[in-house]
């Protein structure tokens, strides 16, 4: 999780050392001029998303589903406690993801618990046991040891609890689950949104603001 940081800290200096090269491009230009390019690439940009205009400290865990298209209940992956982890490793691998929603039997949407690669390696590999043979209820993270977020959860708190639990994937559940977002999720919501500050005060700068 320090990796993060420093992902997030770097970025930050990148957008900082951005908007001090903008700034000094316009002092050394002559007067009412500024760089066409600068000029054409703004024009051109789509509007930025909402959540740039908010802030992080504004932005909730809801915002962030509904950009990954999870707005839905279902849109998720998940399997099932009485699948063999030989089917839900195949699922996560299929689908190019590290973890999946574990559905108690009969109800599409209450969780059991969550099974993740780590979970894997761990119960099974180094315990050699066998995947075709094993329910994935019993090497799961289970319900009692989840650590999750409901949807009106602020972004920078689902980011401090994933960091402090060192966990890469956290459930989204409001009474029932309705989405999960990853550290991938956390770091494109701050990258957007620093984007969405660079730019602002790029204008600010160049003088649309008065």
């Amino acid at each position: 999780m320090h990796a993060l940081t420093n992902i997030i800290r770097t970025y930050q200096e990148t957008c900082r050392l951005s908007v001090l090269q903008h700034w000094h491009l316009r002092a050394s230009a002559p007067c009412g001029c500024v760089t066409s390019s600068v000029t054409q690439k703004e024009n051109t940009e789509d509007k930025s998303p909402i959540m740039q205009n908010k802030g992080l400290e504004n932005t909730t865990v809801a915002e962030v589903l509904m950009t990954k298209g999870e707005e839905q209940v279902g849109s998720w992956i998940w399997c099932r406690t009485d699948d063999t982890v030989h089917d839900a490793v195949k699922q996560m691998a299929q689908n190019n993801i590290g973890s999946l929603v574990v559905l108690k039997p009969g109800d599409s949407q209450l969780i059991a618990g969550i099974f993740t690669e780590r979970d894997y390696l761990r119960k099974m590999i180094a315990q050699e046991r066998s995947a075709k043979y094993t329910k994935v209820m019993e090497v799961m993270t289970g319900q009692n040891k989840l650590v999750a977020v409901t949807s009106d959860t602020n972004i920078l708190q689902a980011m401090q609890l994933m960091t402090e639990n060192q966990i890469r994937h956290i459930p989204v559940i409001d009474g029932r689950i309705v989405g999960m977002i990853s550290i991938v999720d956390v770091v494109r919501a701050v990258v957007g949104q620093q984007t969405g500050e660079v730019k602002r005060l790029n204008e600010f700068i160049k003088g649309d603001y008065y």
